[in-house]
């Protein structure tokens, strides 16, 4: 199996101030060095600053030219499905057919207030969920568009230009929930794991999606699946381990009271060969693409991870 790693672009900014600087830097390194793709997070409101997902690869889509740009994931049903697909068939045109576009639900802190946000019902999200799907396909589609949704219904509407993937950029679904592997084996070209589940949890995602990918008559070899890994290298690895924990004790204090073991559950630290084993196990537990994503010190990690562990996997 080939293994292949994608980068975090820069996103969170406590001070405020973006530093553009550093988010070209990043870019730059991922396409340097063999990173096959660059990653953002989807986060409109809440109280950590974090840059807009598809702004931000828009601006990556200008500064690189063959690392693919994908988005893990937007949490679909607050979006309007009609916008969302111009949005990234535009995209598509501006990084020359290199969009990778991910879906879900949103994380169990994302309930009936933040839906309300929105103007959404938290309790029609699945339905919005599908129902956005099938306009988005449709739109993207040859033609004009004719869907008769329960939300949303398209009368030969016409969406132009076409994306230049065909038929449509890669969707890739994310969520945990069996339903959620269910709608991912019926509806998705991929499915990438959430940072923060364990490799063991990961393993078992795996497994449920192999058998709901063969009850849909679809084989798991044209499946990519993928995971996010929170990590930081250092020869120290009780450092490394401090760095991890202080991190997501500012970050996601809630976690962290649920489970203090939160932190060496999910994520790989300490010396390359540590890291290394950490990576292996997330590989053998299904993953083809794992985006390897430090909290902190971006570049200096991210030379370190493809002088020092990325190779390893080749």
């Amino acid at each position: 199996m080939s293994i292949s790693f994608g980068a975090p672009i820069p996103q969170v900014f406590p001070a405020g101030q973006v530093d553009l600087g550093l988010i070209r830097e990043s870019l730059q390194l991922a396409e340097e060095n063999g990173f096959e793709g660059v990653w953002t997070q989807d986060q409109v409101i809440g109280d950590v600053p974090l840059m807009e997902c598809l702004s931000l690869l828009t601006f990556a889509a200008a500064v690189t030219q063959r690392v693919r740009l994908g988005v893990s994931v937007i949490v679909f049903p607050v979006r309007d499905p009609v916008l969302l697909a111009k949005q990234v068939g535009t995209l598509d045109h501006l990084s020359g057919g290199r969009v990778d576009l991910g879906l879900g639900l949103g994380p169990p802190s994302v309930a009936e207030n933040f839906y309300r946000s929105f103007g959404a019902a938290y309790n029609q999200r699945v339905r919005r969920f599908i129902d956005g799907v099938q306009i988005m396909q449709s739109l993207w589609s040859e033609g004009p568009a004719s869907h008769a949704g329960v939300f949303q219904q398209l009368q030969g509407t016409h969406m132009e230009p076409k994306p230049l993937q065909r038929p449509h950029p890669p969707l890739i679904f994310g969520g945990q929930h069996e339903q959620a592997l269910r709608r991912a084996a019926r509806f998705a070209d991929g499915y990438m794991g959430a940072g923060p589940t364990t490799t063991a949890e990961f393993s078992g995602h795996v497994h449920s999606l192999r058998g709901y990918l063969q009850e849909a008559n679809r084989s798991a070899d044209d499946f990519p699946v993928s995971k996010r890994v929170y990590l930081h290298v250092d020869d120290d690895a009780a450092k490394a381990k401090r760095i991890l924990d202080e991190f997501f004790s500012a970050r996601y204090p809630w976690m962290i009271k649920s489970n203090p073991n939160f932190v060496a559950d999910i994520c790989v630290w300490g010396p390359p060969e540590q890291c290394i084993a950490g990576l292996g196990a997330v590989v053998s537990a299904g993953a083809e693409m794992i985006v390897l994503n430090p909290i902190c010190d971006f570049v200096p990690q991210l030379e370190r991870l493809a002088r020092e562990v990325m190779p390893e996997f080749e």
